[in-house]
């Protein structure tokens, strides 16, 4: 890519586009696109070959997508996979139509098997049963990495497919009804603190700023203490500390990535690797040059995509204790055994990525304390 090359980012303002905005910004691309859903809804045809017609984007990111934790993804199931579906069809189509240079497609490790071998290797993808709870989601993703393959070797496209694994950063979703592990434990237990020191004027700014469903701060206190318990903080009274319920028993394991470096692994991608690089890997056989020369020999080439992540793990139990510290909570965590728990383990292989030349720096207690910070300051 050139500094001054015109880079379409799809999904701009969320946790992972703003970081890949961010990300791009600081290394001296100029020519960065944009586009609201208000502006440009993915999911219309039409409205994506319009876009792509006048803008004439070279390169692509695609970081758009409808995305949550296990109530929403459980709860929402046809609208997770149809909105998916839509938004890269159209998109990744519209990229070949277009004359795209390179498109990276950004999908999650929630595409491996539920009970997948540990740590997960690319090759797992497809060999048994997804997560009941999230397969809508991982469907539409594991279809985004197919159809950038198919282009490819099809058409001759250079789609590349990423997997990050759980993120976490500046604009995250804080939205207690929609939220990830790591956000939703950040939030509720900043609220268990404010609570536990009676601290209503940072109680009433949080809800003003992020109302949880028609609460706000400037409900009565008596429905903000309703909306709080409904959401696991519970007030000391009648026991001797506030209580933050998590869900589950608190021993899945959890691989995390702070969203910015996952942002620069990103990039490094776009101006590093190509697809031809990806089916040398995934074949692990002799060099043949190009993608046409291992289809003329037979090659089954799939598993193309490359998993990003730090390959380091920690359980929900561990994690909820490290926010609280570094919230200063005094309160009490009440595991909730009768909730979900959702995959026990989920932590990627990232030997594709170290191969290919990138490496995490930050680790988890750096990025909980950066997270806080950011959570305060917004």
């Amino acid at each position: 890519m050139q500094l001054n090359s015109r880079i379409y980012v799809a999904g701009h303002t969320g946790l992972v586009g703003s970081a890949l905005v961010k990300a791009l910004t600081n290394k001296g691309y100029t020519n960065i696109i944009g586009k609201t859903i208000a502006e440009l809804d993915l999911r219309n045809p039409q409205a994506v070959k319009t876009f792509f017609e006048q803008e004439k984007p070279e390169y692509v990111i695609l970081a758009a997508a409808k995305v949550g934790g296990i109530i929403a993804n459980n709860t929402y199931r046809a609208e997770f996979i149809y909105n998916n579906l839509m938004i890269q069809n159209n998109i990744i189509d519209q990229s070949y139509r277009n004359g795209v240079k390179k498109l990276l497609f950004l999908g999650s490790t929630c595409i491996y098997p539920k009970e997948c071998p540990q740590p997960m290797k690319e090759e797992y993808l497809l060999t048994s049963p997804l997560e009941y709870t999230n397969e809508p989601y991982a469907i539409a993703k594991i279809a985004g990495i197919k159809m950038c393959e198919s282009y490819n070797l099809q058409y001759g496209t250079n789609f590349i497919s990423v997997m990050p694994t759980n993120l976490y950063g500046p604009n995250d979703n804080f939205n207690l009804e929609t939220s990830h592990v790591l956000p939703a434990l950040v939030r509720k237990i900043h609220l268990g603190k404010c609570l536990e020191n009676n601290d209503w004027n940072s109680i009433r700014k949080d809800l003003n700023k992020r109302p949880i469903e028609a609460v706000s701060g400037k409900s009565t206190e008596d429905e903000i203490l309703a909306i709080l318990e409904k959401y696991g903080i519970t007030p000391s009274s009648p026991r001797p500390l506030v209580s933050v319920e998590i869900w589950g028993s608190g021993t899945p394991l959890r691989e995390f990535l702070w969203s910015e470096e996952m942002a620069d692994a990103c990039v490094y991608v776009m101006e590093h690797v190509n697809f031809i690089d990806l089916v040398k890997l995934s074949v692990d056989d002799n060099y043949l040059g190009t993608v046409e020369e291992y289809k003329r020999e037979g090659y089954e080439i799939r598993n193309t995509h490359i998993n990003i992540g730090t390959g380091k793990e920690i359980s929900i139990k561990q994690l909820a204790e490290l926010v609280k510290e570094k919230v200063g909570f005094k309160g009490e965590l009440f595991f909730n055994t009768s909730k979900p728990d959702g995959t026990m383990r989920k932590l990627t292989d990232v030997t594709k990525l170290h191969n290919l030349g990138w490496h995490h720096k930050i680790e988890i207690g750096e990025g909980v304390e950066k997270l806080y910070g950011w959570y305060n300051e917004s």
